[in-house]
């Protein structure tokens, strides 16, 4: 799709994110290469240290429920929304494989400079999701079953193990406080929305990790979860809202085995569970 031209089905990704106006007006300074106004001598080092102007001195002289207040934008806040949005959008099919999106026109959907946007788009292309189009943009990954497969395989090695030994050492009380953490993904599934459900997922599939006290290992293996939500190529590729129910199904089933402690059922369960690809 030429440059300019692309869009997305549906309204959700263009009003996925509102960025604050002040995000906004940061966004701007930093496209053109810094602030303006005052803060710029104070950020670009104009002034030497043990120098103040006659305003910085009024300023410093004025009792702190006198100073005006400037919020402080983070740039990464921006970036970290924009990112969250793309992705919400590869889960829900918004973003199409095989198409070449704009970071300009991106952000002029978003309401931002496409500096954010490019930005969130090569952190997406680090996790495989996209590729740079030289002068054009970023062409959404084509994934097959066989990668889809592969991801499950190494999910699996990964996360079978530690379910295992986590089943035979933690209480039955820890695995019941993720009971509303497998609930959720029960009722995301019955909504039928691919992106809710699949963060829902993850967020159970982490807490699940977390128990064994490896951040690492988590985070690994929320990557690898992740890169396995995103629709196969040519077509959306998404799982109906029978699949969902079906795979949030396995997530109360797993607990139920693990608060009982019946690690024969626990290994049947996970052995199905990455088979399926969830």
């Amino acid at each position: 799709m030429e440059q300019g031209t692309q869009g997305f089905t549906g309204t959700g990704l263009p009003r996925a994110v509102r960025v604050p106006p002040q995000m906004m007006a940061a966004d701007v300074d930093r496209e053109r290469g810094g602030p303006t106004g005052p803060a710029a001598g104070a950020v670009s080092g104009e002034h030497t240290r043990g120098e103040h102007t006659h305003g910085e001195r009024a300023r410093a002289e004025r009792p702190p429920a006198e100073r005006p207040i400037r919020p402080v934008v983070q740039r990464s806040s921006v970036r970290g929304q924009i990112l969250d949005a793309l992705r919400t959008a590869l889960v829900s099919g918004e973003l199409v494989p095989g198409e070449v999106y704009s970071a300009p026109v991106l952000g002029d959907r978003f309401g931002v400079s496409a500096t954010p946007v490019r930005e969130a788009m090569q952190q997406l292309a680090l996790e495989g999701a996209v590729e740079v189009v030289p002068n054009r943009g970023f062409r959404v990954v084509e994934r097959g079953a066989r990668e889809l497969g592969e991801l499950a395989e190494v999910r699996a090695l990964i996360e079978v193990p530690v379910l295992l030994r986590l089943a035979r050492t933690v209480p039955a009380e820890r695995w019941a406080e993720l009971r509303p953490l497998a609930e959720a993904t029960v009722r995301a599934a019955s909504g039928g929305c691919r992106a809710t459900y699949a963060e829902t997922d993850r967020a159970f599939h982490r807490a699940v990790l977390a128990l064994a006290g490896n951040q690492q290992l988590v985070q690994v293996a929320d990557d690898l979860h992740r890169r396995a939500q995103w629709p196969l190529g040519g077509g959306p590729g998404s799982r109906g809202r029978a699949e969902l129910v079906a795979d949030a199904a396995e997530h109360t089933a797993l607990l139920d085995a693990l608060i009982a402690g019946n690690v024969d059922v626990v290994r049947a369960l996970v052995g199905e569970h990455f088979r399926g690809g969830n």
